[in-house]
């Protein structure tokens, strides 16, 4: 560990940010880690020296996090990155957009602040690529081996890396005019720029990975092509059905889901064309249905595309401040979370159901009923509840309804069709320990497990390119995320 008494001695401290009124200006990232300077030491000075580390298990990583906080106490910034790219292919990635469940996990946070992970952890990584840590890494010996993996998100890059790093020859498909997926057309810009995807792809393409954009599986790229010229396939498409609101007026003009107006804002910030209807929220009132981190994202390019006014409607309770003896540390709580985006001018309700999109003669939306609602206890087995609370109901005005309710399972038409891989109860595909009902088709990340965290489908790409490399060779050198018992072996 870093200082014994550091824990003691520093408060947790992360770097300013740029005031709403400025940043709501740009779609560029706001948080002014250059001026946070020495302070950083100060905070991986935290890190206590806790016998167990329970960040460990937090991290779906598995993140070496004492270790890291040590280096970077230090100053020992090159060792940091090693100890951190061990377990993490992207830190530049996880270190802005993880909702840090290492974090919720660490002990120091049982009574005060927990350390600030990912603040240190997107430290390490911007100090490894300025000054010249992170460089191209090509396997010295190839097997001769060809494996495509299909999507580019950060399961399927995950999987490529690593893959890659074992000798084979990787071919990565992305049906989208970009690499990076959710990552890329997800993703706000004011919470990852997209140079910092370009900058990874870069050295990606410079370590032998092979990127083909606009190549759809099972639409302008046969599947054949796959099974046939591949010795191994990685499906990591993602989970892309959204959750839909089917009430009287669905189809009104105005009502979207939130991933269309994601993706075609950051196209339209990149200059890359697209073919709908164009999607704008200027002038409008917006409502937002879902309170999770999409529906945040939504709010924040609202308000960046100087909507009238916005509003985020969550059907749930809304949560505690802290836990409650349902959450124990050091599970991750379901907590009130309040985003960036929330700062920057957004009214939020809970408990609230939609019951109809009004419109107008012409079609367009031009307002929501909604109902207040008060959820019951649940009985033994099963799933709580909700009765409509008399005299709640109301009109909001509205131009504009995104639906941000979450994903349902990966698009099923077309390549999945096609395959003919076998699906789960949800809808999602089938796999033992990532192999498919198909021998050599594999798959990871949402289109897997489900929808998730980035942090979740990097762990499920390192963990597939381990199998399939076990399925190609026989055994495999990549590296098994470690058990959390393992980890903590000499404490018992």
């Amino acid at each position: 560990m870093g200082k014994v008494t550091g824990f003691l001695e520093y408060e947790r401290e992360l770097p300013e940010k740029y005031p709403p009124q400025e940043r709501i200006k740009n779609f560029c990232e706001f948080v002014k880690d250059a001026d946070f300077g020495q302070k950083i030491l100060f905070q991986a000075a935290r890190c206590m020296d806790c016998g167990v580390p329970f960040c460990h298990n937090g991290c779906p990583l598995g993140n070496i996090i004492p270790e890291f906080n040590d280096a970077v106490y230090n100053e020992s910034w090159a060792e940091a990155y090693e100890i951190l790219s061990s377990t993490n292919n992207f830190p530049e990635f996880t270190g802005r957009i993880c909702p840090a469940p290492c974090e919720a996990a660490c002990v120091l946070g049982i009574n005060q602040q927990p350390v600030t992970i990912e603040n240190i952890e997107k430290n390490i990584a911007e100090s490894a690529f300025r000054h010249g840590v992170v460089k191209p890494n090509p396997p010295k010996k190839r097997t001769g081996k060809k494996v495509a993996v299909v999507g580019s998100g950060p399961a399927g890059l995950a999987a490529a890396a690593q893959l890659n790093s074992a000798g084979h020859e990787i071919v990565v498909f992305e049906r989208s005019d970009a690499i990076g997926g959710l990552l890329r057309f997800g993703i706000p810009d004011f919470k990852l720029e997209k140079w910092i995807i370009d900058r990874r792809i870069r050295i990606m393409e410079l370590e032998g990975i092979q990127f083909r954009t606009n190549a759809e599986v099972g639409k302008n790229v046969l599947v054949r092509e796959l099974t046939d010229g591949f010795d191994a396939i990685v499906l990591a498409g993602g989970s892309t059905i959204p959750r839909d609101l089917p009430v009287k007026g669905r189809d009104l003009k105005g009502v979207h889901f939130a991933m269309e107006f994601l993706t075609q804002t950051n196209k339209r910030i990149a200059d890359i064309a697209y073919e709908e209807e164009s999607i704008l929220a200027r002038g409008k009132n917006v409502v937002v249905i879902g309170g999770g981190d999409t529906g945040a994202d939504c709010v924040g390019t609202a308000i960046r595309q100087r909507a009238k006014s916005v509003i985020q409607f969550e059907i749930l309770p809304k949560p505690p401040l802290e836990r409650t003896k349902a959450m124990p540390w050091p599970t991750y709580p379901t907590i009130l979370r309040t985003a960036s985006a929330h700062e920057e001018g957004c009214e939020r309700f809970w408990s609230v159901s939609t019951k109809e999109f009004i419109g107008d003669e012409k079609g367009n939306l031009r307002a929501l009923k909604v109902v207040d609602v008060e959820w019951e206890e649940p009985k033994a087995g099963q799933r709580p509840g909700f009765r409509e609370i008399e005299g709640s109901e109301r009109i909001v005005p509205c131009e504009l309804v995104l639906l941000a309710m979450g994903f349902l399972h990966p698009q099923h038409e077309g390549m999945l069709e096609k395959f003919g891989v076998e699906l789960d109860s949800r809808g999602n595909v089938l796999a033992d320990n990532y192999q498919t009902s198909v021998k050599k088709v594999f798959t990871a990340g949402d289109m897997h497990r489900g929808q998730s965290l980035v942090v979740w489908a990097i762990s499920e790409g390192r963990e597939c390119a381990r199998a399939v490399d076990i399925y190609l060779m026989g055994k495999s050198y990549l590296e098994a995320k470690a058990d959390s018992l393992m980890m903590c072996h000499d404490v018992f």
